[in-house]
This record gives structure tokens, C-alpha cells and sequence, in this order.
């Protein structure tokens, strides 16, 4: 296959720390990167490139590895505007939930499905993110979750089955018997398309006893375990994660120092997902205390059509460096690197010899921009598996 020199590199991120300036983010000036067969072949100083059989000037940018966004809900039809709006002045919305997405759900065609799920991962590419994870959990039936897993199949690999992530209202006066159809017929259908079980253990959805037996059941037929915890209050949800050996505890906004130190020593990733706090005008959850835990920090942006409808990896960054008070070079290494943890990858995420050949090229010296410059298109191009995508 062709080999592709991309050459005149200003600032290359590569998250190696073996490479470059010896941090964690393994920056390398005047750079340059040789892609072959879809990965990265060669990285180093422009001048010691190799030849290629053709050539990119990135013309002095800034190139990082694609964002890796490990927490999505992008499986729906419909949207809640009137919700947000509502939320925004204050008033009481009887007509927005979880609920009225699910119902819209229900109603759409796959085709439906799949081309809103399309136009989304399409909106994230152009944003710089090259891998996203993709949840189920507004069918809440045996049908619409494996239909819901089967449309994200055919774009991603990383697809997520969230049949516990409410009661659907028809199980409102049987929780339990809705737990054994998540873990049951539910999990049997949706198994084929899914590589990860998820719960959303919460007050007021799924408690303790019943995410450990969701995820339980989960990993008993092959699936790998990631959980919605404390981020309503401080629950019992990071300690199940602990407990079945997830790779993330997503949200972590109320999480006690315990907690914490329970995520590092599990080595459980706390996927930080500030997009939620900006959109609902929610405490933040506290990142400086995880670094200096030691715990594993992802960023991502839980883009669904509720709490967060944004799929906008830049600005998550922006506020995890502005509202969480992350540097520019931790919230960069979480989006990416982080992400890639989270998804338990090392192909990805990073921009090393054999890892595939996904980044971007920002219209910008520096990665710093994208929390410099909030708001502003930086992304100019984007490469995955080492074909132009953008």
C-alpha cells in the first residue's frame, strides 16, 4: 500500500512519552509522520523523514491524535429543545425526560435511526474525533435495543448495551421484572452487537444490588462493563465499578476521597464528562482531586439529546480547562489517550509507530488553542486509518 509522508509538522502530539520533549504528551517540533497500510510507520524530526510515495505539507499546524469520545448516546430520534429551553429559564417541563426519547425511538424506522446516528458521527469527525463509543438505552424492549446496537454496529466497533438505563414506564410498577428482561431475553438479543454492558446506577433508576447484577450478567456472556455513577449524588455506583472490574465510572461528580482512591487502585478510568454540567448548570466534578489520586481521567462528551446535545470534543476541552481547572495538556491527554483507556485500545489515541493513523490538523501552532480559543473551528483536517476524512 502507498506510503504517506505528512511533513512540516509545527507541533505534534504524539502521547508518547518516550518521544520528544519527555512528557506525558511527547511533543515533537518540526515534525514529521510517515502513514503506511493505515498506521503510523515513522515519526520523528522533518529532517530525518524517510521518503514516502506521497507528501502533506501541514504547512507549520499543530497535529495531535484523533479524540477518542468513549461516552456517546447516539441512537435516538427526536430532540427535547423545549426541555432546554425550560430548564435554561427555570420553568418545570412535565413534557421532557428520558421518556419522551424513548418513545420517539420506539416510533423510527431503522433507517431513521441510522441516518441521525450518521449525521452525528459525521458532525464528531469534523471536530477532530476519529473513535466513538455508542450506547443503546432509548428502546428499552427486547426488539429496539438489538435494532439500536445493529444500526450503531455499522459504524463503530465500540457499541455499548444500556438496557438498564431506565425503567421504561410499562415496568414502572415491576422494577425487578424489568431487570430480569435486561438480563435475560433483553441481553440475549443485544449481545451479538455489543461489546460493553452498561447501567446507569442512580437514585431513582438502578441501585447497587441490581447494576452489579446487570453487569454481572453482562460479563458473564462476554461483554465488557462500564457504568453511569455519581453523578446525582454520592452513591454506591463507583464502588460496583470497582467491584466487577469496569474500565470506567462515567460522571464521578459526587465522589468522596475514598472513592478515589478506590479508582486508582482498581484502575478503574473516571470518565469526565463536563458538557453535562455546562448543559444542565451542574456542579462540576472535581479533577484536580483525581489527578492527584492518581486516577485515570478520560473527557468525553455524553452528546444525547437531554443533558448534553453537544458532540463537541474541543469543547469539552475547553471546559475542563476553564471549569475544572485541568491544564491544557492533562484535558488533551484525556480526550485522546484518556478516551483510549476508557475503551481499554492502545491502537488508538495516540500517534506511535503501529498505532492506526488517526489525527487532526488544527489551523493553529499549538494544541493549547483549543482551549485558548473556545468556541472557534480549529479542526482543518482529519485522517483516520491514514485516509483523509475531512
Amino acid at each position: 500500500m502507498a506510503s504517506m509522508l505528512v511533513d512540516n509538522i509545527g507541533e505534534l502530539v504524539t502521547n508518547d512519552p518516550a518521544v520528544g520533549d519527555g512528557s506525558r504528551l511527547g511533543v515533537l517540533r518540526d515534525a514529521a509522520v510517515v502513514l503506511e497500510s493505515g498506521q503510523v510507520a515513522w515519526v520523528g524530526h522533518r529532517t530525518e523523514a524517510p521518503g514516502a510515495d506521497a507528501r502533506v505539507d501541514a504547512a507549520g499546524a499543530a497535529v495531535l491524535p484523533g479524540f477518542v469520545d468513549s461516552h456517546a448516546h447516539l441512537v435516538f430520534a427526536g430532540e427535547r429543545a423545549a426541555e432546554f429551553a425550560a430548564r435554561m429559564e427555570g420553568r418545570e417541563y412535565a413534557a421532557g425526560g428520558i421518556s419522551t426519547t424513548v418513545a420517539a425511538t420506539r416510533q423510527a424506522s431503522d433507517d431513521e435511526l441510522a441516518a441521525n446516528l450518521a449525521r452525528l458521527v459525521t458532525e464528531m469527525a469534523r471536530q477532530g474525533t476519529t473513535t466513538v463509543e455508542v450506547k443503546s438505552g432509548y428502546g428499552l424492549t427486547v426488539a429496539d435495543e438489538s435494532r439500536s446496537l445493529a444500526v450503531a454496529a455499522r459504524l463503530t466497533s465500540e457499541t455499548t448495551y444500556l438496557g438498564a438505563h431506565v425503567v421504561p414506564p410499562e415496568y414502572a410498577d415491576d422494577p425487578e421484572g424489568y431487570v430480569d428482561l435486561v438480563t435475560g431475553a433483553m441481553l440475549e438479543a443485544a449481545a451479538p452487537y455489543a461489546k460493553w454492558v452498561d447501567v446507569f446506577c442512580e437514585r431513582g433508576a438502578f441501585d447497587a444490588e441490581q447494576a452489579r447484577t446487570v453487569l454481572q450478567a453482562g460479563l458473564t456472556v462476554g461483554l465488557q462493563a462500564r457504568i453511569h455513577a455519581n453523578q446525582l449524588g454520592h452513591g454506591p455506583g463507583i464502588g460496583v465499578a470497582c467491584e466487577v472490574g469496569a474500565a470506567s465510572a462515567d460522571h464521578c461528580t459526587f465522589a468522596t476521597a475514598g472513592d478515589l482512591d478506590n479508582l486508582a487502585q482498581a484502575g478503574v478510568v473516571a470518565t469526565l464528562l463536563p458538557g453535562v454540567e455546562f448543559s444542565t448548570r451542574s456542579p462540576y466534578p472535581d479533577a484536580r482531586a483525581m489527578l492527584a489520586a492518581g486516577v485515570t481521567v478520560a473527557l468525553a462528551t455524553d452528546c444525547n439529546p437531554g443533558s448534553c446535545y453537544s458532540s463537541s470534543m474541543p469543547l469539552c476541552i475547553a471546559l475542563a480547562v476553564r471549569e475544572m481547572r485541568m491544564s491544557p495538556a492533562e484535558a488533551l491527554w484525556s480526550a485522546t489517550a484518556g478516551g483510549a483507556v476508557a475503551l481499554r485500545r492502545d491502537d488508538v489515541g495516540r500517534l506511535a509507530v503501529g498505532a492506526s493513523a488517526d489525527f487532526s490538523v488544527l489551523a493553529a501552532p499549538s494544541y493549547v488553542h483549543l482551549a485558548y480559543r473556545p468556541g472557534v473551528p480549529l479542526v482543518a483536517a482529519v485522517y483516520r486509518g491514514g485516509r483523509q476524512i475531512l
